[in-house]
């Protein structure tokens, strides 16, 4: 069950996939809009963390270019199952890209 804020706020969506370009490997270190807990350095060769990474930026991001900057489409497309998202974001990112709505559909 999702929380009413999760029902309401609004995701921010980037206009393709294609624009997300961020980085593959090494260790990131999101900015505090996103990512206000204690300082965390995420792997990007451990998948838990880069799930956590993208977990933190789908919900938090501001604008399309906190997307960018730190998600990688195909990073993105391989971890798209196993992301713990809100509902409502799931929808909003499943809506625009069909592409990964087939995805999660071929793993049910």
């Amino acid at each position: 069950m999702s929380s009413r804020y999760a029902q309401l706020r609004p995701y921010t969506l980037p206009d393709s996939l294609g624009e997300l370009s961020g980085p593959v490997d090494g260790f990131v270190v999101l900015p505090r809009h996103l990512d206000w807990g204690p300082h965390y350095e995420y792997e990007l060769a451990d998948d838990a963390d880069v799930l956590l990474m993208y977990e933190r930026v789908i919900r938090e991001a501001q604008t399309p270019e906190d997307l960018h900057a730190h998600l990688d489409a195909d990073v993105l497309r391989s971890h798209w199952r196993a992301l713990f998202l809100p509902g409502p974001a799931r929808a909003a990112w499943e809506s625009r890209f069909h592409e990964l709505a087939s995805t999660s559909a071929a793993a049910a």
